[in-house]
């Protein structure tokens, strides 16, 4: 039987006021598991400009993924949102957890305007929402710490010329975190998510088993 392959999950730490994150929970629940001749190496983003794509640049020359998956928290978003498009934009409309608030700046100087996901995303939809999760394709990652993580990690495959397969997919608010909130939100439970990101690398495990040589 072959050795699992790395496959890179990351999160993020809490930000804007809350003291929970579900990318964060998810990636602490999954790290070091084997899925679908995958084994996960999880880590936590800081919600900082400089150390985020920092530390995500790190953990993938470490961990020398075959896949990366990025995880983040979409406050008010009703459903699973796999990102199609990174776009080279800082545009934080919350300080980050440093306290810097960067308005409309580029990600990367004269870096390309966007960046495709690599992952198998109409697949993983479809994966998602046969089993009966809400899961949809969005078209913006945001211009916070999320599509910065997004971009970043794109941009830095596309110039190593590397083939691993990236991409990021949003959760909802917990149900903790919208029971704080004065407006009413939706929200997702842990399990849920839990379900979602599991099937989500088997979906990836299997695709990579059909276009690897």
């Amino acid at each position: 039987m072959p050795s699992p392959q790395p496959f890179l999950l990351t999160g993020f730490e809490p930000f804007g006021g809350s003291t929970i994150n579900p990318s964060e929970q998810v990636v602490h629940s999954l790290d070091g598991q084997t899925i679908a001749g995958l084994k996960i190496v999880g880590i936590i983003l800081p919600v900082d400009r400089q150390y985020g794509p920092a530390a995500l640049l790190r953990a993938v020359e470490e961990a020398h993924p075959t896949a990366v998956l990025c995880l983040g928290e979409a406050t008010r978003r009703p459903a699973i949102s796999i990102e199609r498009v990174a776009v080279n934009l800082l545009d934080f409309r919350i300080p980050d957890n440093a306290g810097a608030q960067i308005i409309d700046q580029p990600i990367i100087e004269n870096g390309p305007a966007a960046y495709f996901s690599t992952l198998p995303v109409r697949t993983l939809l479809n994966a998602l929402q046969a089993t009966g999760l809400p899961t949809e394709l969005s078209l913006t990652a945001g211009s916070y710490l999320c599509n910065q993580i997004f971009y970043t990690l794109m941009h830095a495959l596309a110039a190593q010329g590397s083939k691993v397969i990236a991409g990021f997919i949003h959760l909802p608010a917990l149900p903790e975190q919208a029971a704080k909130i004065e407006t009413p939100c939706p929200s997702m439970d842990l399990e849920t998510d839990l379900k979602a990101i599991r099937l989500a690398v088997e979906t990836i495990g299997r695709y990579l088993v059909t276009t690897q040589p």
